[in-house]
């Protein structure tokens, strides 16, 4: 784990992600990078996001995929291969949505606004939502409500069971589908816990935007009743319900994303970098200046990802396979 000095002090959470009406930092946006190094965009490798470079390959679709209202049974397909692929336990209900960012704008809405731990650094759009709907925001416990991120993003942490303690809990899991036995999923049949999965990063498809929400049946019905009768598309149930059943591609891709993530740091600590953490959909890497680190990249035309609050942490996503050499060349 990185140095607690490498992280810029941040007093509020909030700030941190900006006001809910702001600005807030993403890895993505190419086409600023573009603007500014330039290239084409096929040039470029965007390694400033943790989506898997090699994604799910999508099966046949049907004309009635893009013409009919999504029907209940193909809404109840894809619902009966999530509880199957992640082992929801009974007593847990399961929402899916057009994304998890979608599910994460309305989940502070589901209680009144009290206090929420958000330990940081981490996926910031939590505390954004949470800001807007006037929930005072701690860094530490004890709190009304908790958000943790499991593994976490940027620095990969895995948050222990008796870490997790508050009546309401939001566990945030959408890297946890590169390692499924540190999921939290028993604890979702718990009063106050939900847990987001996410389709876009393991399975590559972040366009389709499709997530999940699975936990106590009275918190997902308050989020039910916010998404109206059709909020997932056909293509998207179609589409996800084929790969939570194929058990085999999520095997084999976890081996294939350990071996990458091998790989790119064998590079990165070749070139001067240090391994702090992260998963294997992105590695977090100190370096001595993180800003100077992604330009000397962008010059190559791969994007990465740095952090307002660190001035040393540059994280990498995974190449696509044939583009390694762009990125072993960049750091000659």
């Amino acid at each position: 784990m990185a140095e607690p000095s490498q992280f810029a002090a941040v007093q509020d959470p909030a700030q941190a992600t900006a006001s809910a009406g702001g600005s807030r930092d993403h890895g993505g946006n190419l086409a600023a990078a573009i603007a500014r190094f330039g290239g084409l965009r096929e040039d470029w490798i965007d390694l400033s996001t943790g989506i898997n470079p090699a994604p799910y390959p999508l099966p046949p679709l049907m004309a009635e995929d893009w013409t009919a209202l999504p029907d209940r049974d193909a809404q109840q397909a894809l619902i009966d291969a999530a509880r199957s692929f992640w082992r929801v336990p009974e007593g847990a209900d399961i929402l899916a949505a057009p994304g998890a960012s979608a599910l994460i704008a309305r989940l502070p809405a589901l209680r009144p606004a009290r206090t929420v731990q958000i330990t940081t650094p981490t996926y910031n759009e939590h505390a954004a939502a949470f800001d807007h709907c006037g929930w005072q925001i701690l860094d530490h416990g004890p709190a009304e409500a908790q958000v943790v991120v499991h593994p976490n993003n940027p620095d990969g942490r895995l948050w222990q069971p008796d870490e997790i303690n508050a009546p309401f809990c939001v566990i945030d899991e959408s890297f946890c589908d590169i390692c499924p036995e540190q999921s939290l999923i028993a604890r979702a049949s718990a009063s106050g816990t939900i847990i987001l999965k996410s389709f876009g990063k393991f399975w590559g498809l972040a366009g389709l935007r499709l997530g999940f929400a699975i936990g106590d049946p009275d918190l997902i019905a308050g989020l039910r009743a916010t998404m109206g009768p059709w909020a997932v598309s056909g293509p998207a149930l179609r589409i996800g319900a084929h790969a939570l059943n194929n058990h085999d591609w999520a095997a084999t891709t976890r081996l294939e994303l350990a071996d990458a993530a091998s790989r790119l740091d064998q590079l990165m600590q070749q070139a001067g970098a240090q391994t702090v953490g992260g998963t294997d959909l992105f590695r977090l890497y100190d370096v001595e200046d993180a800003s100077a680190w992604q330009d000397r990249l962008a010059r190559a035309h791969i994007w990465s990802r740095i952090f307002p609050y660190s001035s040393r942490f540059l994280r990498l996503g995974l190449p696509p396979a044939d583009r390694w050499s762009q990125l072993e060349a960049a750091l000659l």
